[in-house]
């Protein structure tokens, strides 16, 4: 059995190769928030500068996610899906998103929307010169708890990474597409999605955007995946950043 299945795989190809921007949406036990999701990515599509359409992954929720999400695809031609078999986490699921996606774009949001869909426009007009752009959220609606070990973790970050990102957890992304796929993900690494761009000798960028109070549903975070987590992933950072293969082809004769 595979680890995941993807709803009608090959129309999917042929409609994701018609858009020109793909949004992954990470979804586990997210019932309650996804009437409110559905509805504000399909005003996102409708208003978007790039056409759009929003893949949907299913990390193995346990409420009502799977059945809701599959049957607003089946109405929904904008909307796709990948459903994993059991919970893997959040970088599996994006890992899982950037193996499926065949536009020149790749996005990123939180099925929370604390972030806003139509900020991705904002991104987008720093898209000519970049090949990551991420939002940073300036006035957090969170605890203070939360936006305190939030703000320690991207501190540590910064010291390893010095990717000069002031906000690497935001969920509001796009990255080209070419360069996501060459990503080795591991557990934990959707933290260091800017970085592992910069290993690429890629360019990255920084938007203002906006956030809102989480409306529906619980957070998946604790204090260990805020904090303690992300140093744990530091280092397996810098092991990978040491060991990263990056080339060029100068010429090719192999045709």
């Amino acid at each position: 059995m595979p680890p995941f299945y993807f709803h009608n795989k090959t129309q999917n190809k042929k409609n994701f190769m018609q858009a020109d921007f793909t949004i992954i949406i990470p979804v586990y036990n997210e019932a309650e928030s996804l009437p409110r999701l559905f509805q504000k990515m399909q005003e996102y599509i409708n208003t978007a500068h790039k056409s759009s359409i929003v893949l949907l992954v299913n990390d193995g929720s346990k409420d009502e996610s799977l059945a809701m999400i599959r049957e607003h695809c089946a109405n929904n031609p904008a909307f796709k899906y990948l459903s994993f078999d059991r919970n893997y986490g959040l970088s599996a699921a994006i890992k899982a998103g950037f193996d499926y996606v065949y536009t020149p774009w790749t996005g990123y949001i939180d099925a929370d929307l604390q972030t806003d869909p139509r900020d991705f426009n904002l991104l987008f007009e720093q898209a000519a010169d970049f090949d990551l752009v991420t939002g940073a959220r300036r006035q957090r609606k969170d605890s203070f708890t939360k936006r305190l070990s939030s703000k320690l973790a991207n501190k540590i970050r910064r010291f390893f990474t010095h990717d000069g990102m002031d906000d690497t957890g935001c969920p509001l992304k796009i990255i080209r597409t070419e360069y996501a796929k060459r990503i080795p993900m591991f557990s934990g690494l959707h933290r260091f999605l800017p970085a592992m761009i910069l290993l690429q000798e890629g360019r990255v960028q920084q938007v203002t955007v906006r956030h809102y109070p989480r409306m529906a549903g619980k957070s998946k975070f604790t204090l260990w995946n805020r904090l303690l987590g992300p140093l744990q992933d530091c280092f397996a950072y810098l092991w990978m950043r040491k060991k990263y293969i990056n080339y060029k082809i100068s010429e090719d004769g192999s045709k």
